[in-house]
């Protein structure tokens, strides 16, 4: 998280309910050495006290999970470079804006006879947002071949406990600077630059 308190004006809520959203991210989990890391889509629970997703048994993640362990799920949003030439003010440097939010908690394995309810809710909520399509569903299935898949992985669970979220939106430029980048931005690079715009457009000043 960027250390400057000036980016944190979001709250609990609206950061769990950009995550719910944004349904993918980063999960980490520290180890002796290097920390472990899987990209994962996630279910966020109605209450946001903990997120609800699946392993590949084979993920490295999965061994260390003989009890419930440290965990952190990184939320990424939009982000893109910011040249200090778009702010139309002196003596400004190069940045880079970006949304974050990290959810941190214990992870943990749930019993195996829960993957196939974890499953069917997922893909539910990720093929609602594609209406009109009729969603696909696990019924399209046969049984003998989704078996065979489902051992593959296994569900697990993030107790949540912390969320903390940045949302660097130049929130600490004068109004007219900050409403000139957001308008340049959509020519630069990086990544849902217009969705990015939006959001610098509505940043209210600190």
């Amino acid at each position: 998280m960027h250390p400057n308190p000036v980016f944190h004006d979001a709250d609990a809520a609206q950061n769990l309910d950009f995550a719910r959203s944004r349904a993918f991210g980063v999960l980490a989990v520290s180890t002796d050495e290097a920390p472990l890391i899987s990209h994962v889509p996630f279910l966020l629970s109605e209450d946001g006290t903990y997120a609800d997703l699946h392993l590949v048994r084979s993920n490295p993640i999965v061994r260390a999970l003989t009890k419930p362990h440290p965990a952190r799920l990184a939320v990424s949003g939009p982000d893109g470079y910011i040249s200090p030439d778009w702010y139309g003010i002196d003596e400004q440097v190069p940045t880079w804006n970006y949304i974050a939010v990290h959810l941190t908690g214990r992870l943990e394995r749930l019993p195996d006879e829960d993957l196939r309810g974890l499953l069917d809710r997922q893909s539910a909520f990720y093929e609602a947002r594609l209406l009109p399509k009729p969603p696909w569903s696990s019924a399209k299935m046969d049984g003998a071949a989704l078996a065979r898949l489902m051992r593959m992985i296994l569900p697990v669970r993030l107790g949540i406990t912390g969320v903390d979220g940045t949302w660097k939106l130049s929130q600490n430029k004068p109004e007219t600077a900050r409403l000139a980048a957001a308008e340049a931005v959509n020519g630069g690079f990086g990544a849902q630059l217009a969705d990015l715009s939006v959001l610098m457009q509505a940043a209210k000043a600190q």
